[in-house]
């Protein structure tokens, strides 16, 4: 039998790997990484065929030259190697994630394709550590989040339903993985069109001309986000995570990316992952494996997990969250 059989769920930094040795309360960071390991051992338990990894692009892949709000990568799949995760080409699997093209532009979600993709941390962080030692296809799936006009929360829910209902009509066994979120405030202009300041500035130059040289903006680039200060929003995130248990996510199906933006950080826009994997769930209650307010890693790390629900699987799941 094919279609969906797990959702999981998980927070990424490009810190977590780089600033281990810089954490004060280590317990907090080793609750997320144990999290971590739980997520990956339902992974495998679930034995799925192809992974699909929804997730975002930090500007190492995609730029202001041409930035589409969803992007499956249907062929070859590179790991830019940032913050200390996999480099190089990944395992993919073209005939079924051009299938799964066909069928979500079919089902009205026009998905732009990439045949070859470069996933930065955003999805890279997923199969460090949520795909260890498990030998699968996996097919990037990116939403624009930090480049505005950002999709809506509303278009978001719409592709999770129309991938749980592609997916359904295939023969393969189908993890999908949420990265990204939850609360934080990146050191980035709130607007690309009106940066303030130096480094704001540097940035938007960076996203603007960075397309195959990325890395000779790196360097300041990363001092910009190491010298930025924490902000969190863990108020957000316990209530995000106590309705992803009751399956209740499709609260956030109305917020705007302004409302985002005011209660979770600009950085919350990726709790836009989490959503649509939700959805493809049909916002089934599932279950948080951690949360730790990491200000070390600016960010709160959150893991959690969503089994399917037999009579919610393919249906729209918005309204199930209401």
């Amino acid at each position: 039998m094919g279609g969906i059989v797990l959702g999981v769920a998980a927070s990424h930094s490009t810190l977590m790997n780089t600033h281990w040795d810089k954490v004060a309360g280590i317990d907090r960071a080793e609750r997320f990484r144990h999290a971590l390991s739980e997520a990956r051992d339902a992974i495998a338990e679930a034995r799925p065929d192809n992974v699909v990894i929804i997730g975002s692009n930090h500007f190492r892949g995609f730029w202001l030259d041409l930035i589409p709000s969803f992007t499956l990568g249907v062929d070859e799949v590179i790991a830019a190697g940032d913050g200390g995760t996999p480099k190089g080409p990944q395992k993919s699997d073209p005939s079924y994630a051009q299938a799964l093209a066909e069928q979500l532009v079919e089902r009205g979600t026009e998905v732009a394709i990439s045949a070859k993709m470069t996933i930065d941390h955003g999805q890279s962080h997923a199969v460090q550590y949520l795909l260890r030692d498990i030998d699968v296809p996996v097919t990037p799936l990116v939403i624009n989040v930090f480049a505005t006009p950002l999709p809506t929360v509303k278009r978001c829910v719409e592709l999770g339903g129309n991938l749980a209902r592609a997916l359904a009509q295939t023969d393969r066994r189908t993890v999908v993985i949420a990265s990204g979120g939850l609360s934080h405030q990146l050191p980035w202009p709130s607007r690309w069109q009106d940066p303030d300041g130096d480094d704001e500035e540097f940035l938007v130059e960076a996203w603007r001309n960075g397309r195959g040289e990325w890395e000779k903006y790196d360097k300041r680039r990363r001092e910009i986000i190491v010298g930025a200060r924490p902000t969190l929003f863990p108020e957000f995130d316990e209530a995000f995570l106590g309705r992803l248990d009751k399956g209740e996510l499709g609260y956030y199906a109305d917020y705007t990316t302004a409302r985002i933006g005011e209660e979770a950080g600009n950085g919350g826009q990726e709790i836009r992952t989490w959503l649509t994997m939700a959805s493809a769930l049909g916002f089934a209650p599932g279950k948080t494996l951690a949360y730790s307010p990491m200000p070390e890693w600016l960010t709160g790390m959150g893991v959690g997990v969503i089994r399917p629900d037999s009579e919610a699987a393919g249906g729209s799941g918005a309204e199930r969250g209401r």
